[in-house]
């Protein structure tokens, strides 16, 4: 590097442990080469990573800090150390739990040197919850409880359908196992639709978003032609595939109204998943399989129902051939079935002629009959005539009698009531004599002398005041 005289070749053997040995037997002199900070720190994170191989490191999670980039940095400590950790975006994403301070956890690190600052950390290839064996008891307690409410009853699985229309796969679109499901359908049964829902297979909210898959699936399965769904992933660790564990994907599975076919990890493999699903695959390849069972078998069957069919259908030839043959020998020639078809068009005509002839005859006696009928029952309108002006002139004089009579009623009744009218009494000489609030006063008694008094006359009316009351 310049500056220090000296140039470091990446190919070359450089033992730092050797180098203090020899510096402090006196071995190098004064003119050896000088390091740079940088050189060093590059050389001892060489020489870490070299002597410490990726191991699992146990302890408590502090002074975690979760980066914008997504990468994660905390201090895994324990009661007498403590060590620097860094966890890159891509490690951390796959996490089946989220880490938090005071957790404790195992974690599986290389040993390194930070070469920028010179800090010994480790960095975390993966984390698990401390001690394996807790995850496995986590597994049996909710196998085992599951199991007691009867959701991995044998009688409630549901039989796959032999010739599904078409099938949905749960998985990731990255996983391998969605290429190994591709392929094996494209062998077996090429002509069936596959039906992607996506869905992670692994971190924090995989569980969550498989299960939101699954009910997706569901719903949709009329809509997408979907009959059959299949559940897989590749193999891995029991915390790769801890999201398949979750005890609310599981009732997910019972629930959802296709069969359920689990093809997750290889074949020691086990999860919550595969006790809930209709059917256990050993691996994504065999839940493929499985799917497409019917439509493979039935290739080998046709292949053995076909020499039957070429048997049976030369049978029913034949004897079609046969029943050609007889209806030929019961064939007539065209013209002669004209010949015979015209001489029966004519004796049909001739019946419908005389039919008709003798039809039209009696309708014509019916015709008579009915006129002489009618002519005998016409009524005689002479005498009705008479009958009628004699009862009209009757009602004329009747009429004008009544009139006359009803005429000479109302004039009497106007008379007497023009005799008892208000103004012709008045105009005989009588008066009515009101008080001073309009009342007619039908009596001396109770008017006292000076009051008020109008009189109404025929033409008018006076105004006056009593000088004096004489009781009769």
């Amino acid at each position: 590097m310049a500056g220090c005289g000296f140039r470091y070749n990446p190919g070359m053997t450089f033992d730092p442990f050797q180098h203090a040995t020899e510096l402090e037997s006196g071995a190098l002199s004064s003119s050896s080469p000088v390091l740079s900070v940088a050189t060093l720190n590059r050389l001892a994170r060489e020489a870490l990573e070299a002597a410490l191989p990726l191991l699992w490191v146990g302890g408590e999670i502090s002074n975690l800090t979760r980066a914008a980039s997504g990468h994660v940095y905390f201090t895994l400590k324990d009661a007498n150390a403590q060590v620097r950790c860094a966890m890159w975006r891509n490690r951390a994403q796959l996490l089946a739990f989220r880490p938090e301070n005071g957790m404790r956890v195992e974690a599986r690190a290389l040993v390194t040197l930070y070469e920028a600052r010179g800090d010994y950390q480790l960095n975390v290839e993966t984390l698990r919850p401390a001690g394996i064996g807790n995850l496995f008891e986590a597994f049996n307690r909710l196998k085992a409880k599951l199991a007691a409410e009867g959701l991995f009853d044998p009688a409630g699985r549901r039989p796959l359908p032999r010739f599904p229309r078409g099938i949905g796969v749960v998985t990731s679109p990255q996983a391998a196992a969605l290429r190994d499901v591709v392929v094996t359908l494209r062998r077996r049964a090429p002509h069936l639709p596959v039906v992607l829902y996506p869905a992670p297979v692994q971190g924090a909210d995989a569980a969550a978003r498989l299960m939101a898959a699954v009910q997706q699936a569901g719903r949709r399965a009329a809509r997408d032609g979907v009959d059959l769904l299949l559940l897989v992933r590749g193999g891995g660790s029991i915390e790769d595939l801890w999201a398949f564990n979750d005890e609310a994907l599981a009732r997910a599975l019972r629930a959802c109204p296709l069969p359920v076919v689990c093809g997750v990890g290889h074949e020691t493999d086990f999860t919550i998943a595969d006790f809930a699903a209709d059917l256990r695959a050993p691996t994504p390849t065999g839940a493929a399989e499985l799917a497409s069972a019917g439509w493979h078998a039935a290739h080998g069957e046709l292949a053995a129902l076909a020499p039957r069919l070429r048997r049976a259908l030369g049978r029913r030839l034949d004897g079609l051939a046969q029943r050609v043959d007889r209806a030929g020998l019961r064939l007539v020639h065209p013209r002669e079935r004209l010949r015979q078809a015209r001489l029966q068009l004519e004796r049909h005509e001739e019946r419908l002629r005389r039919a008709l002839e003798r039809r039209l005859e009696r309708a014509a006696q019916r015709c008579t009959q009915a006129r002489l009928r009618l002519a005998a029952a016409a009524p005689k309108a002479d005498a009705p005539r008479a009958r009628l002006d004699t009862l009209a002139h009757r009602l004329q004089r009747a009429g004008s009698a009544l009139l006359d009579r009803r005429h000479t009623r109302l004039a009497t009744l106007a008379a007497h009531l023009e005799h008892l009218a208000p103004g012709a009494v008045l105009a005989r000489g009588y008066a009515i004599a009101r008080d001073e609030h309009g009342q007619v006063l039908r009596s001396a008694q109770g008017v006292a002398e000076g009051a008020a008094v109008s009189v109404q006359l025929a033409d008018g009316r006076l105004h006056t005041r009593v000088e004096r009351r004489t009781d009769v």
